[in-house]
């Protein structure tokens, strides 16, 4: 195998490759580098073994299965994972993602998408554009992928048919206009043949663009980058001695030198670069792209999710702001749950406040809708429990790019990109009177805290907290009791039993809660509270040690036996509808501050082991 080294000036190019299921694209990636001599003699032979084994076209040679390289795909001739591949030619080197095409996998899709400057979108001709494609491009979009590229594949079998192509680009430059697509070429192709991939089709003299290859080796896609101002996401604080304190991190944007004012965010803070190092040893300057250590004038407080940036423009800071999000996990993105948000290199707690809009990916239209389900892309508000630095996605993709985690299985359940800050976050401040917390405590002679039971319908919750909060009255304690029925008269009286009323429900309880902590309280919560994930939330707005959970343990059998309201039994004839333990879930305390089993245990006793673990 021959293998001509790239030009010097020529930087690599990433691009993801993608489309709907069966329209080719492995086959298309793998023509590529068998065309440019990218392959082995012995794993071709491995393929035309394999072909006859796995693949459907006899004793031709299957190429998708040059880049399908698990068992399933080759079995099931489809893609699962993203595969990556690095290839070159004599004028450019090549990064690419294969991207599976079904819906399934559509998140795989978006990790391709993620760190790509090109798509090429493949469709069958047979087909057109599919929903999937359609979902496939807006997510190029979001993004940040600026040049697309559509192949439509198979022209061969449909002898190079000229309207068929034309009716295909025309409804694609649609699509494209509405997904804000800034470098569109479409170009008729056969991967199995390698028409109009590597060579040209001489039979199709209507197609006079170029070849894939050609356009892959030209298209500049560094012009289209804005040239922007320093910036640097702190990842690491690096103290390899006591007289050294450096700053590393990869410069999402811009260039930096030493003797350059920059400003520290979120805090503020402006110093001077001292020096800029590197493994091979110190530079004078450094740019986008390179992994640097910085270390600075003065003693500033610098942490791992600070941005240093050029102190003349600093990135925004804010704690809520409007993004773009594609649904990643099986569980529905739920109004007011918290997740875990990672952006740059920061990680803070992040709710979604409102879906503005999820989006028909057939026909771009807007739908209204209280949730986000699996591979749902939509426009959503998120709010932060803490100052982030931030910058939109479009002028900073480094800074405006970010991904969900749920904290109780600790899943990736949404990628998204930031569209700007919500103006009200830079008009709310926190105002600090001269009453404290620490000064209502003392006049009260407690210490305030928030004991939060949580179980079953009928578990004992309501009987316990009324006789815990009976002994702390006797003793000269000053609580308050939050009972689950109480607050749906009142402040809850607008919420139902779904999933995502159930979330808002404790999210207002547990602010409320917080108010009356502050207030020098001993606050007793007793709220089903079925999910880890808002019993997290809850806990997360206390400071360490103010917030007890209490597992409150019986079994749905004996919680139905009781059954005082005779709902259980209304909920299994099916009069009513998310009832906790029958069709809606319980999610049970993994580590519980205190566990009451009360099928061996009294209230009395309960109350008491309160008193004394807790209290």
């Amino acid at each position: 195998m021959n293998r001509s080294a790239p030009a010097p000036s020529a930087l690599p190019l990433r691009f993801v490759l993608c489309g709907a299921v069966d329209d080719g694209k492995s086959t298309l990636l793998g023509r590529l580098l068998c065309d440019c001599r990218q392959v082995f003699a012995d794993q071709m032979r491995k393929v035309e073994e394999d072909s006859r084994r796995w693949g459907t076209r006899g004793d031709e040679a299957d190429l998708a299965l040059l880049v399908d390289g698990l068992r399933d795909e080759r079995e099931q001739g489809i893609t699962i994972d993203v595969a990556y591949r690095s290839f070159e030619t004599a004028r450019r080197r090549f990064i690419v993602a294969d991207a599976p095409g079904h819906e399934q996998y559509t998140r795989n899709m978006a990790t391709g998408a993620s760190n790509a400057e090109l798509a090429v979108v493949v469709a069958d001709a047979r087909k057109g554009i599919l929903p999937q494609t359609a979902r496939h491009t807006r997510i190029a979009a979001m993004f940040g992928i600026r040049h697309v590229v559509l192949a439509v594949n198979k022209m061969d079998l449909v002898l190079w048919d000229r309207s068929i192509f034309q009716a295909i680009a025309d409804e694609y430059r649609s699509l494209a206009r509405d997904s804000a697509v800034e470098n569109l070429r479409i170009m008729p192709v056969s991967s199995l043949t390698g028409d109009n991939l590597t060579r040209r089709r001489d039979s199709a003299e209507w197609y006079s663009g170029p070849t894939l290859l050609e356009h892959l080796e030209t298209v500049d896609v560094e012009s289209s980058i804005e040239r922007e101002s320093f910036r640097m996401p702190v990842q690491y604080v690096n103290r390899p001695s006591p007289d050294l304190r450096g700053y590393s991190g990869r410069i999402a944007a811009g260039r930096v030198a030493v003797g350059d004012r920059v400003r520290i965010s979120p805090s503020g803070t402006e110093t001077l670069v001292e020096s800029i190092v590197v493994w091979q040893g110190a530079r004078e300057r450094a740019e986008r792209g390179d992994s640097v250590t910085l270390t600075l004038a003065n003693e500033v407080d610098v942490t791992r999710g600070d941005v240093i940036a050029e102190a003349f423009n600093p990135p925004g800071v804010t704690d809520q702001f409007q993004a773009n999000l594609i649904w990643m996990s099986d569980r529905p993105l739920v109004v007011g749950r918290s997740y875990l948000l990672k952006i740059h290199s920061r990680e803070v707690t992040a709710t979604v406040t409102r879906i503005k809009y999820r989006l028909d990916v057939s026909r771009g239209s807007r739908l209204a809708g209280a949730t986000m389900n699996l591979n749902d892309l939509g426009t959503v508000n998120i709010a932060t429990n803490r100052p982030i630095p931030y910058a939109p996605f479009e002028r900073y993709p480094g800074l405006g790019s970010f991904i969900m985690i749920d904290p109780i299985n600790n899943e990736t359940a949404g990628a998204g990109t930031v569209n700007f800050a919500l103006r009200r976050a830079s008009n709310i401040r926190w105002q600090d009177f001269h009453v404290t917390r620490e000064a209502r405590q003392e006049l009260k002679l407690q210490r305030a805290r928030c004991l939060w039971l949580t179980g079953l319908p009928a578990s004992g919750k309501s009987t316990i907290a009324n006789l815990l909060e009976k002994r702390l009255h006797a003793e000269g304690h000053h609580t308050y009791l939050l009972d689950g029925d109480n607050v749906r008269h009142g402040l809850n009286r607008d919420l139902g039993f779904t999933e995502a009323d159930r979330v808002e429900n404790i999210r207002r309880v547990a602010e409320v809660a917080r108010l009356l902590v502050d207030a020098g309280l001993i606050v007793i919560v007793s709220f089903i509270s079925p999910f880890r994930s808002e019993r997290a939330f809850a806990r997360g707005l206390f400071e360490p040690g103010d917030f007890n959970e209490i597992f409150v343990d019986a079994s749905i059998e004996v919680c139905a036996a009781r059954d005082p309201k005779g709902l259980y039994a209304r909920a299994m004839r099916g009069e009513i509808t998310n009832f906790t333990g029958i069709d809606s879930p319980y999610e049970q305390p993994e580590n519980p501050d205190l566990h009451l089993d009360t099928e061996k245990l009294g209230p009395e006793e309960c109350a008491e082991l309160i008193l004394r673990q807790v209290v």
